[in-house]
């Protein structure tokens, strides 16, 4: 991704998250060899209903999320709130997108 900005995520969009099982029974007992193991994650919360409708927001970050196979974007809304979406392909630090039924297709 170019001009991507490695951050640390913001305290408020993220929680931690209990990962499954790790290949344990209810009993803890582990029956699917080779699991478990791996790196501490947290989870971003992405926002897919981009429910803020008409209201423009800027690019600020671009970063690496653990827990899927995709970049993702921190907006600042017109508003204030900041939230996570999946990165559109093509967008970089400091553009603007707006969602919504009246606002013309762009590229992302």
């Amino acid at each position: 991704v170019d001009r991507q900005v490695k951050s640390n995520p913001r305290n408020n969009l993220i929680h931690g998250r209990h990962r499954c099982g790790k290949g344990r029974k209810s009993r803890g007992i582990i029956t699917a060899r080779h699991r478990g193991g791996g790196h501490k994650r947290l989870y971003r919360k992405i926002d897919f209903r981009r429910n803020q409708k008409d209201i423009s927001g800027r690019i600020v970050t671009i970063e690496y999320d653990p827990n899927r196979n995709a970049y993702i974007c921190l907006i600042h809304y017109g508003d204030g709130e900041k939230r996570y979406i999946l990165h559109p392909r093509g967008a970089i630090i400091g553009d603007t997108i707006v969602s919504g039924t009246k606002v013309p297709i762009s590229m992302g």
